[in-house]
């Protein structure tokens, strides 16, 4: 849709709301056009440059849709197309005269006969870009009771176009998705009775169990006998009666049967008269099967995560005691980071285990990474740690190495930096550009040494910070003085975009 925007942008004074208004024409139109068995054409009006502009404006083809129903009438795109002179004629008696104009005659392209019908393309009071309704006329032939009935509905729904009320006004979540005319289609009268259903539409209601004749009853009564929740079969009598008064209900689902039926209830309301509505179907079963076998899914994932998280609080834990019967110095630091090292993996479960996504807002596992770093090595009231920047959301794959990462880079920097309990701050910055996520630690102490190379030490911290960024993360690490007074910087950068395969 953005194209469509840009263009009209581009070449139409149009406001924001007439083009909102001619976007959700174009979102709707798929129904339209398959009821038509036509094309469908959106021409707006241009100004042409001096040395060709006429008395008349110029119209500009911005977008083009064709039938699922029957055959195109156009081999190529016509969007970009530009017409003026006489090819005009009838779209400019639609948008001058505010009328349907169709031709008398068909038009040749060709060998190929093409029947051109124009509709003005109304908003509020003004008639803004004329809707061209283009048939194939190669195979015309007798038209069956389907076929008659989608050529009325389609005849309605463009006098809707010309009056203004189709499509309905604000946003909608369903434009380009939901029933087609294919999938199954009802047409009602102004009582709710059903005075025509397509083949699809009555297997459709045999699936949900109904086993008696369809057309000349009520179809709230047809699913209320059938539903398995009653309540669904009320919010369906609801959206249908609010789309014979003019509305545009959200689409309803049904189950019965063993059976998912979505229903799509629109007005038909030509001219201002009160016809009924149309009632589009479609059978949604295996689809909603899916969606509940993948929500089982997330919801067992979820658990699992729930239950690692637990499991790696219980053997922080345990380290923790055994840490506090060591009397050893260095036995008992060991043990230490290692529990701080299991509680970082902890938080990123824990962030899984409350997610429905493969992905980890990491700002809010790093907010309590640092806190749980602050609290758990004493430091709180002597060195400030805090995050700048935005690590946004990172896929769930790289969040573990990235945690232990900052873990042992801010652990080290709170302990080395600062010895003799000097006070201090660290900050982690988080920067994402173009694919790459960059990370910076910093910190105000007593830097490191001029000749320190990060991959020569024996520290084991630092050993698996550079074995998580190269292995794990695919990125790099850099460590500089920032000063030459002091302070330390070191910068991680690493992909942000998901392993292929």
């Amino acid at each position: 849709m953005s194209a469509l925007t840009d263009t009209l942008a581009a070449r139409t004074p149009f406001s924001e709301a007439q083009v909102e208004h001619v976007a959700r024409l174009v979102g709707e139109w798929q129904l339209l056009s398959d009821l038509a068995f036509s094309d469908l054409l959106l021409w707006v009006p241009v100004a042409l440059p001096a040395a060709e502009a006429a008395d008349v404006p110029a119209f500009l083809c911005v977008a083009q849709c064709r039938p699922t129903t029957g055959p195109t009438a156009y081999q190529h795109d016509q969007v970009g197309v530009v017409l003026a002179g006489d090819r005009i004629a009838a779209m400019r008696t639609a948008f001058v005269e505010g009328r349907i104009f169709r031709e008398v005659d068909p038009d040749w392209d060709g060998d190929l006969p093409i029947r051109r019908e124009a509709i003005p393309v109304r908003f509020g009071e003004e008639v803004i870009a004329v809707l061209g309704r283009d048939a194939n006329l190669a195979s015309v032939r007798t038209p069956s009771e389907l076929e008659l009935a989608y050529l009325q509905s389609a005849a309605d729904l463009a006098s809707m176009i010309a009056d203004g009320t189709f499509p309905s006004p604000g946003p909608s979540a369903e434009e380009g998705t939901g029933p087609r005319a294919g999938d199954g289609l009802v047409r009602l009268q102004p009582d709710g009775t059903i005075i025509y259903a397509s083949p699809n539409a009555l297997s459709a209601f045999i699936r949900l169990g109904v086993t008696g004749p369809v057309l000349s009853e009520p179809v709230d009564a047809l699913t209320g006998t059938v539903a398995d929740d009653p309540f669904d079969a009320s919010d369906l009598a609801v959206a249908v009666a609010e789309a014979i008064d003019g509305g545009h209900p959200a689409s309803t689902e049904i189950e019965g049967g063993g059976a998912i039926i979505l229903f799509r209830a629109l007005p038909l309301r030509p001219r201002g008269e009160t016809l009924g509505a149309l009632l589009l179907m479609q059978d949604v079963t295996e689809l909603r099967h899916r969606d509940r076998q993948i929500m089982s899914k997330d919801a067992t994932i979820r658990e699992i995560h729930h239950r690692v998280k637990n499991n790696l609080q219980t053997v922080a834990a345990l380290l923790r005691l055994q840490a506090r019967r060591v009397s050893v110095p260095g036995a008992r630091t060991a043990l230490e980071e290692s529990m701080r090292r299991v509680q970082s993996i902890a938080l990123v479960h824990e962030t899984l285990s409350v997610s429905i996504d493969e992905t980890v807002d990491f700002d809010d596992v790093v907010d309590r990474l640092l806190v749980m770093l602050s609290d758990v090595m004493g430091s709180a009231d002597r060195v400030s740690v805090q995050r700048a920047g935005t690590f946004g959301v990172i896929p769930a794959e790289f969040a573990t190495a990235l945690v232990l990462v900052l873990t042992e880079l801010v652990q080290n920097a709170i302990e080395h930096a600062f010895p003799d309990d000097q006070a201090g701050a660290v900050s982690v910055g988080a920067e994402r550009d173009r694919g790459e996520l960059r990370v910076v630690i910093r910190d105000d102490g007593v830097g490191i040494p001029v000749d320190f190379d990060a991959s020569k030490t024996d520290r084991l911290g630092l050993q698996i910070v550079n074995t998580l960024i190269s292995a794990e993360l695919e990125g790099g690490v850099q460590f500089r003085r920032a000063t030459p007074e002091g302070g330390t910087t070191v910068t991680v950068t690493m992909p942000t975009a998901r392993r292929a395969g």
